[in-house]
């Protein structure tokens, strides 16, 4: 592969391709599986509706579920408004399961149906920090994933900046949505690299891409440089990946999230790992500074036909399976 220095036959790293990784890059497992963390022992944890739905299915597991039925039982109201409770019950008990097992942050997934309404997701992830509140853990474990819609944009604004509340930009797939979201102080943003290569090989027919020339890597590349070249605190969490050539085409990003398939097979490898991101290297770069207003994020997300196509399937997908595990919890209220 062209982004991974391999090792000669008769020396090969002691350390694991993923222990290697992770001197460069902090890992971060993409599941709600609690085992795959506990096996692959990463520093940070992502949820989504979807991983959620996924887990709310295995036996293992439903005693969250039982308490996140009791919990809405128990503040009564209307049946819409129990369901609700329950749904943000249910994403903070595995956010709080998981945090047992990771030493750093969490993050939890606000509804991705309050993606154009920035007034609601201040709103709900003021409820989900108050959830983890009761429960003794402090919002500085907690990063609240928003849609990368202007909306969520400017609720990002508003959450950090007034409330303290750190906040993880999801479904990026355009530099000018990574720009507006570091102009907004959010902590993190979460690039999706497996979708942006999804869109080219179903578009353009090529199948696969060296590492380094894979539009996903290069789209997170672009984006990290910028925030290090102009010393925006907003982080970079590579997301997504359909291989492990696009992981470590990114090593040296900040953070990289990582589902249980592909770190275990980091862990079975000892290839050398080559950082391909660094920040002194970008501070010396010849780049612009650019402004993004809503009208500028707006123009540039409509001729950008990928990162259009991918922000709305990414939201009706969460949606979607947000819908799916609300009907696996009215039938548990039900009962």
């Amino acid at each position: 592969m062209a982004n991974v220095k391999m090792s000669s036959p008769n020396k090969k790293a002691t350390l694991s391709t993923l222990d290697q990784l992770k001197q460069l890059t902090t890992v971060v497992a993409d599941t709600g599986d609690f085992e795959a963390m506990e096996k692959f022992k990463p520093t940070d944890a992502t949820t989504n509706p979807s991983l959620i739905f996924a887990a709310a299915g295995m036996p293992a597991y439903q005693n969250l579920i039982d308490d996140a039925v009791s919990y809405a039982k128990k503040c009564g109201g209307t049946s819409e408004e129990q369901l609700t409770n329950t749904m943000d019950k249910v994403c903070v008990n595995f956010g709080l399961e998981i945090l047992k097992i990771i030493p750093g942050r969490v993050s939890t997934e606000v509804d991705a149906r309050l993606s154009f309404d920035t007034e609601a997701m201040v709103q709900k992830a003021q409820t989900l920090i108050a959830l983890y509140k009761e429960a003794g853990i402090s919002k500085d474990r907690i990063l609240i994933k928003l849609s990368s819609t202007w909306e969520g944009v400017e609720a990002a604004r508003i959450l950090e900046s007034k409330y303290g509340i750190h906040c993880n930009m999801t479904l990026i797939f355009n530099f000018y949505q990574a720009v507006a979201c570091a102009d907004a102080g959010a902590t993190l943003i979460s690039p999706f690299v497996g979708r942006i290569f999804d869109w080219y090989v179903k578009t353009t027919g090529q199948k696969s891409f060296e590492p380094l020339e894979d539009p996903g890597v290069k789209s997170v590349t672009k984006i990290y440089n910028y925030y290090k070249k102009f010393d925006f605190k907003t982080v970079v969490m590579g997301a997504s990946f359909r291989n492990t050539g696009e992981i470590l085409g990114l090593a040296g990003c900040d953070l990289l999230t990582i589902s249980p398939g592909l770190l275990d097979k980091l862990s079975q490898t000892t290839d050398t790992v080559q950082a391909h991101l660094d920040k002194d290297n970008a501070k010396a770069m010849d780049l612009e500074k650019v402004t993004v207003t809503e009208q500028v994020f707006r123009w540039q997300m409509n001729e950008d036909e990928m990162a259009n196509d991918k922000l709305s399937e990414g939201i009706r997908k969460f949606a979607a399976d947000a819908i799916k595990l609300e009907n696996v919890l009215k039938e548990r209220l039900a009962a």
